[in-house]
């Protein structure tokens, strides 16, 4: 199984300088190679060099390997780019945004990430430092930093390549690690449903609820104060929004790492799989009052899906994937669905048997025994191959 591991690099304000003017230059590279591939249709890695390999040495002072991964990132983006456009990412054929998409070539931010090997980058993991390639020269000693979890896991396991990025003023490099996976569970004792909501982000079978008032108020907060710093829009104003939706989006990622972590620890010491709402379409599924959308939006309800699958499939858990379609209106005893079982968001009450539950509670039990027919009608498991831990 792979995983990426992000780790922070320390440089020098020299070696700071090194890198940044590294970066520019490839992407730069890799502008200027796109354009060319756009003009003589070269989008493979092997015909695109043909044409640029040299210019791009020289003009721009890259070494082989940089040179190499500048026209190979061009076409991995021209591959996506037409990956987008045939899955409709762009809208239809002949449609403004889909010509505007089509008809240009591929533009790369200056500091947008680099590939690197292991001839232009190499890892002292006992010092905590890297030896990384420049345009200016080889950089030692270039220190770095993670959790000691995360280290242990690049120290053991990381393979490949490794992205070098700037973000926010700091240094990155992104490791890709492959993991060997643990057995899967072939014979589950059952499933833990999940029912993922508004008032509790994630609410299991067994009762247990992640989420609260404490991080809903905190959420309404930061709501409040985006809009606020929107409708002042000044200068400074929209720095700071800038800076508080970085640390929106880490506060709402490590949220769903605790969440993920007891949902499969709890599914992996009592022998289960996960039975997990499948997510695709649950904006344009859910029928909400306009706060209810808001607060449903602005949480990343598939990134909190990946953490849990990934986690589970590295400790060999089953995981199954259901239609949510009317969870939350049929009841988990006799299986009466009507809407009239919701006679408020929080409550369940069943008008054939009488059954009375959480809503959340109610929902997830559906989800437990949707997964499980699924497991014994020969579904499989599935989870996904590349997953950021960082």
């Amino acid at each position: 199984m792979k995983l990426v591991v992000r780790v922070k690099l320390l440089p020098t304000p020299v070696q700071a300088e090194a890198l940044e003017a590294t970066l520019h230059a490839c992407n730069q590279a890799a502008t200027w190679a796109a354009g060319v591939a756009f003009e003589k249709d070269a989008r493979r890695p092997l015909e695109l060099r043909k044409h640029t390999y040299a210019e791009v040495r020289v003009r721009w002072g890259l070494g082989a390997q940089a040179a190499q991964h500048a026209i190979k990132k061009t076409c991995d983006a021209y591959t996506t780019l037409k990956a987008n456009l045939r899955n409709g990412r762009y809208g239809r054929p002949g449609t403004r945004r889909h010509t505007r998409a089509s008809g240009k070539p591929v533009v790369f931010r200056p500091d947008a990430a680099q590939p690197y090997d292991d001839r232009m980058l190499s890892w002292q993991h006992q010092a905590r430092t890297v030896s990384i390639w420049t345009t200016a020269g080889r950089l030692k000693n270039v220190a770095f930093t993670g959790q000691a979890g995360q280290l242990e896991v690049l120290a053991q396991h990381r393979r490949g390549e490794s992205d070098l990025m700037c973000q926010g003023g700091k240094w990155f490099l992104i490791a890709t690690c492959d993991i060997d996976e643990a057995s899967l569970n072939t014979h589950p004792a059952g499933f833990v449903g999940v029912d993922l909501g508004v008032v509790n982000i994630a609410v299991t079978s067994e009762g247990t609820k992640h989420s609260g008032r404490r991080i809903n108020r905190k959420r309404e907060n930061d709501r409040k104060l985006r809009s606020k710093l929107q409708n002042k829009n000044t200068k400074s104003a929209r720095r700071r929004a800038k800076k508080h939706a970085g640390k929106e989006a880490r506060r709402a990622r490590d949220i769903n790492h605790k969440i993920s972590k007891r949902i499969v620890a709890e599914a992996e010491r009592t022998g289960r799989g996960i039975a997990l709402e499948q997510l695709t379409g649950i904006r344009e599924r859910a029928r909400l009052r306009k706060p209810q959308r808001t607060t449903l939006h602005s949480w990343p309800f598939a990134q909190l899906g990946s953490f849990i699958a990934y986690k589970a499939k590295k400790a060999g858990v089953p995981i199954m994937y259901v239609d949510p379609a009317y969870t939350s209106q049929e009841c988990s005893q006799c299986h009466h669905t009507a809407r009239a079982n919701r006679p408020s968001r929080a409550v369940f009450s069943c008008r054939v048997c009488g059954f009375v539950d959480h809503a959340d509670h109610n929902a997830s039990h559906n989800i437990r025994q949707r997964g499980w027919m699924a497991w014994v009608c020969g579904a499989r498991s599935t989870a996904p191959e590349l997953t950021l831990i960082a």
